[in-house]
């Protein structure tokens, strides 16, 4: 098991650049199966979880390409099975979304029950209900979902809550359905808006991309497009954090900064000074360190649940004390354990943390529990004094691309070790 080994202490400087949104990216590699044309989608990072789609998706029988510079042609001329085996799909929740689209364009498909970060219940119920209302038969066996279409029909879909996923299965399940669909109380998160694009581009009629309100008309088939993936928002967000925790500068580059309107708010609070043109963000702080502040998830637009890892690491260092509550997954503070391993002051309340911000963190051996735990403890190894050992570093190969290297880019002294040469410390008097 691979580790990363941080020497922190250094102020971060220079430019990134922000990678394609794998958010964006593996509901877009599930629209493929809607037809048997190609589809090129540009912009693909180089993450574990891509990896894990594409070969889900060859299994089935999809012809994937490598096509130059961070690109991929897919072709579903050929699909031989509508399984997805649990060998797959337990390390990634993503995979829940082959259903809808294998269900729309095959009317069958047997899909395990979803894996990945343990970070609170996000059942799949609503995805099950909004198909069955679509004329599906579902059956929950032996950890699988099997369902079965003739061919589903359009339906009114009212979400008892805001999920992305499901937002996303339904939206794949009813471009191909008879009928009008209605999606209330979507998700609003870019990554839903661009899949919509995607789909729009191969033919799907859909209204409403960007609200809460989805009208889509189905059609009788679609076709092949080329589609390029928008950028990592929360990439760019952990890079913007990292600087402002070391008191340095960073450039950030290919982001759009209207995704990220949310976090710059808070992080201008927090002291940063910030410039943002049509690609780019710069971000200074001169040294200075940040000033702690509260924060709230919730669904887009407000502040993302996947930078509460990072923006509860950054309060850790920051001047004074602050609160976050975590309103989106009730279980997305078990890293809070680790930064206090580092000299972290912190206090669980509820679904809250409480920081009171100390001025310097110490390096520890910690371990990494899901995607953006792993991120947030990188960050905080950027800013300890001493040596910090990551662990289970797995869970950052999901979600960010080559992290050690644009690390190094702009500074950091960190490295990836492998498991037969994992680091351990030397004893000194």
């Amino acid at each position: 098991m691979n580790q990363l080994i941080i020497e922190g202490g250094r102020p971060l400087h220079g430019e990134v650049r922000i990678s394609g949104a794998k958010n964006a990216a593996l509901p877009i590699l599930a629209a493929t199966l809607l037809t048997d044309q190609p589809v090129v989608i540009q912009n693909v990072p180089h993450l574990q979880d891509i990896t894990t789609t594409i070969t889900l998706l060859s299994q089935m029988g999809s012809s994937v390409t490598m096509k130059e510079s961070m690109g991929l042609e897919v072709v579903n001329n050929n699909i031989k099975s509508c399984f997805a085996p649990y060998d797959m799909v337990k390390t990634m929740r993503a995979s829940i979304l082959v259903l809808g689209p294998l269900l729309a364009r095959y009317g069958q498909a047997e899909v395990s029950l979803p894996g990945g970060c343990a970070i609170g219940p996000r059942p799949v119920n609503l995805h099950l209900q909004g198909l069955k209302k679509m004329g599906a038969d579902i059956q929950v066996e032996n950890g699988y979902i099997r369902a079965h279409a003739r061919k589903l029909n359009g339906a009114h879909l009212n979400l008892e809550m805001v999920t992305v996923s499901g937002t996303e299965n339904l939206m794949l399940a009813a471009v191909l359905a008879r009928g009008t669909s209605v999606i209330e109380n979507a998700a609003r998160e870019p990554e839903v808006e661009d899949l919509g694009r995607c789909l729009i581009r191969m033919g799907a009629r859909i209204d409403g991309l960007g609200t809460a309100r989805l009208e889509i008309a189905g059609v009788d088939e679609l076709l092949g497009t080329e589609h390029h993936i928008l950028p990592d928002r929360i990439e760019a967000g952990t890079y913007l954090v990292a600087a402002m925790m070391t008191g340095g500068e960073i450039k950030v580059r290919d982001i759009q900064p209207g995704l990220l309107d949310a976090v710059l708010e808070r992080l201008r609070e927090a002291g940063a000074i910030i410039d943002c043109s049509e690609n780019l963000i710069h971000l200074r702080m001169e040294g200075r360190r940040p000033l702690a502040v509260d924060i709230r998830t919730a669904p887009y637009p407000g502040f993302p649940t996947d930078m509460q890892a990072q923006l509860t690491a950054m309060n850790c260092v920051a001047i004074g004390s602050a609160a976050i509550t975590e309103d989106v997954f009730v279980h997305r503070f078990m890293h809070v354990q680790e930064l206090r391993r580092m000299g972290a002051e912190l206090r669980m309340d509820g679904s809250t943390v409480i920081s009171n911000g100390v001025p310097q963190l110490t390096g520890a051996p910690v371990m990494a529990t899901d995607l953006r735990a792993s991120a947030c403890l990188v960050l905080a190894g950027l800013v300890a004094s001493g040596t910090t050992v990551v662990d289970r570093v797995y869970h950052i190969d999901r979600g960010y691309e080559t992290i050690e290297e644009k690390f190094t880019r702009l500074g950091a002294r960190i490295r990836r070790v492998s498991a037969s040469e994992e680091y351990t410390p030397v004893a000194t008097d």
